[in-house]
């Protein structure tokens, strides 16, 4: 790795600690404040209520402050509001903390991830994939350290205050190696509010159904081992783990993929090991080829939205925009999704909800042409620079603030 390159690393693994060092204390905070779980799910809305409200900003502060700039403020910002949730006194300050928890966290995914594209663009080879890998890295780390503090009872105030000071250091220390600023002349500024534009939509649900099958699977792979597979607690728990896991190795690996074969029949390839993991999914009544299916379906979807939004980059006057609009539909869908395959399940059975996000999968594995470049190969945009790389450089974004030309597909 190149400095630039470890530097938004350690910003995408410094993201992923805290989301998943606060998962590990929500049950503390809930016992603390003695909360019905009604009272909790409407808690644990809020820091999608704040993503959605604050994301289609990121853009417009990161032109008019700078992106690397940007990018250290919100960072800082998202370790520091780490510390309030388990602060709070009373129902309404845990809305108020994690409406600002949320707010925090979508805008410095957002910014964050249109500086990982720059960072492509300047090192001409994909690298997009493995961020979102190092991301899944610092979530289980962070989760594997929340485990153990509350397993030995240490305090989350303790707990999360002492981590937001660590991570906190850490991303102001990242900071500093991220790209230079480009030159802002020339190009127009973001709007104000930056919601998904028409040129987005065919890239959002490719996204869309990426996250669906994601969210669903990581929110109810345990609940199903147990209900249908009939696993015990520790192979339940288990399988959410190895989900993840194989994400993360998946994700990792991914940018070597996706030099071979561009984006489009990345995810088209994924997207096969996911159907086929949904399948053996909803054939299973016992616990193993039930964990073999959620871990294909893991590596399946894993490139899905890093791709989506290295793609979205280009669909817009400015990449912060454009990975806005496209982060939009894909947070939506992380949602609604454990939402709906409950619902389903309810209906139906859990198979049959497990039915349903196969097909979703099907389906993005039949829209993954969207995210096929849309300037042609050999040629650019006028006063674009064209890249090398022919077919080993397929899916990564050659132009931020301007043409893209992924090559490879």
């Amino acid at each position: 790795m190149n400095p630039q390159h470890r530097a938004i690393g350690a910003v995408f693994a410094v993201h992923g600690a805290v989301a998943g060092t606060l998962a590990t204390r929500i049950p503390w905070i809930q016992d603390r404040l003695d909360l019905s779980p009604a009272v909790l799910g409407l808690a644990l809305l809020c820091p999608s209520i704040g993503a959605f409200s604050a994301m289609p900003t990121a853009s417009r502060l990161a032109h008019r402050i700078g992106e690397r700039r940007a990018i250290r403020i919100l960072a800082a910002a998202w370790c520091a509001v780490l510390a309030l949730p388990a602060l709070a006194p009373a129902p309404g300050w845990l809305f108020a903390a994690l409406l600002l928890y949320g707010a925090a966290a979508g805008m410095c995914d957002i910014v964050m991830n249109a500086h990982g594209v720059a960072v492509e663009k300047h090192l001409r080879r994909p690298i997009i994939t493995g961020l979102h890998g190092l991301w899944c890295v610092g979530s289980l780390s962070a989760g594997g350290a929340g485990i153990l503090a509350a397993h030995n009872r240490v305090d989350a105030r303790l707990h999360l205050g002492l981590f937001a000071a660590v991570l906190l250091a850490v991303a102001l220390a990242a900071g500093r190696g991220l790209l230079a600023d480009r030159p802002s002349e020339g190009v127009p500024a973001p709007r104000r509010y930056a919601l998904p534009t028409r040129a987005v939509l065919g890239i959002g649900l490719v996204g869309f159904c990426g996250t669906f099958a994601e969210g669903a699977s990581a929110n109810w792979t345990a609940v199903y081992l147990t209900e249908v597979a009939d696993a015990g607690p520790g192979l339940a728990a288990a399988s959410f783990t190895i989900f993840m896991s194989c994400m993360a190795g998946a994700r990792l690996a991914g940018d070597r993929l996706v030099r071979r074969l561009g984006a489009a029949k990345a995810v088209r390839c994924g997207g096969s090991v996911a159907v086929l993991g949904g399948v053996l999914v909803v054939a299973s009544r016992a616990p193993v080829p039930a964990m073999a299916g959620f871990a294909l379906l893991g590596i399946g979807v894993a490139t899905v939205l890093p791709l989506v939004f290295a793609a979205a980059a280009d669909t817009g006057p400015s990449a912060g925009e454009g990975v806005a609009g496209v982060a939009t539909i894909t947070y939506l869908s992380g949602l609604t999704a454990p939402a709906v395959t409950g619902w389903t399940a309810g209906a139906l059975s859990y198979p049959a909800a497990f039915a349903m996000i196969t097909c979703v999968v099907a389906l993005m594995t039949l829209s993954a042409g969207a995210l096929r470049p849309r300037t042609p190969p050999g040629q650019a945009r006028a006063g674009t620079p064209l890249q090398e790389g022919g077919e080993g450089f397929g899916g990564s974004v050659a132009v931020v603030e301007g043409a893209v030309e992924r090559d490879g597909r």
